[in-house]
């Protein structure tokens, strides 16, 4: 945590943060760097599914800045790397990310963009309707749908403050899966999921029809979402703004399917 704040990292230190780590410790691989006694960086990744199809996901690389330069970022990568063939991240826009990452066989795809906006700027799509859930429930379906397990992430997002997992129907039947929550300005969707055989314009509803019924203090929300995907068109045109950007970087494309997928920045 002392490196995360020297690197200026804006979190919720009393509580989401460190709750954070410690899943990546349960269920991840955290290492850190050690230098003449002292720690100087560290690295986390999560592994996301099973067998030969399994992604190694960077989830955090930081380095103290009295450390740059050291050659700190690159001995923690390669250490976490080793043996992950399928490989990704949510690069930030620091100068030395890329070149880093490039290195490690790894290209820019596409952007994945912080939105805002007032949720009561949107209107549930008809024939939609969204309910709570239980987070394994959330964690079944997903599973279902796209034979990766990620109820495990499903129960710390619902740990989250104004946490809750939450299932978009259409027509009475499951069409979308995933978590919200967050405090502040990070309420919003945390993981969205959509059914396997959704096409663009499911995927579209699915994030408005969870939004629409979404009552943070304010009216404002959060979502991040890839650029190429088709609910970003209507967000924009209710108003919503993009905040920030990082860029979806991967040992080859199609890990994460840009047109279906609301991932989470820290966690996929």
């Amino acid at each position: 945590m002392a490196v995360a704040r020297a690197t200026g990292q804006d979190e919720d230190w009393d509580q989401v943060y460190p709750a954070y780590i410690r899943h990546l410790m349960a269920y991840g691989t955290l290492l850190v760097a050690e230098r003449d006694g002292a720690v100087t960086g560290f690295g986390a990744t999560l592994r996301i599914g099973s067998g030969g199809q399994a992604v190694s996901m960077l989830t955090d690389l930081f380095v103290h800045p009295a450390a740059h330069g050291t050659g700190t970022g690159r001995v923690i990568l390669r250490a976490l790397w080793t043996g992950e063939p399928r490989r990704m991240t949510f690069s930030s826009l620091h100068a030395h990310a890329l070149p880093l990452y490039t290195s490690f066989g790894l290209d820019a795809w596409w952007p994945l963009l912080y939105l805002r906006g007032d949720v009561r700027r949107l209107h549930r799509p008809a024939g939609w309707s969204v309910s709570q859930a239980d987070a394994g429930q959330v964690g079944l379906l997903e599973r279902d749908w796209t034979g990766i397990d990620r109820t495990a992430e499903h129960r710390f997002w619902a740990g989250w403050p104004n946490g809750a997992a939450v299932i978009a129907s259409l027509d009475g039947e499951p069409a979308a899966a995933g978590t919200v929550g967050g405090a502040g300005s990070e309420y919003g969707i945390s993981h969205l999921a959509v059914r396997a055989d959704a096409g663009d314009e499911a995927a579209r509803d699915a994030i408005i029809a969870v939004l629409s019924g979404l009552e943070p203090a304010g009216g404002h929300a959060r979502v991040c979402l890839p650029a190429p995907h088709p609910a970003i068109r209507p967000l924009l045109t209710a108003g919503w703004r993009v905040e920030e950007f990082d860029l979806h970087m991967a040992s080859e494309p199609g890990l994460i399917d840009p047109r279906r997928s609301a991932p989470s920045p820290a966690l996929a």
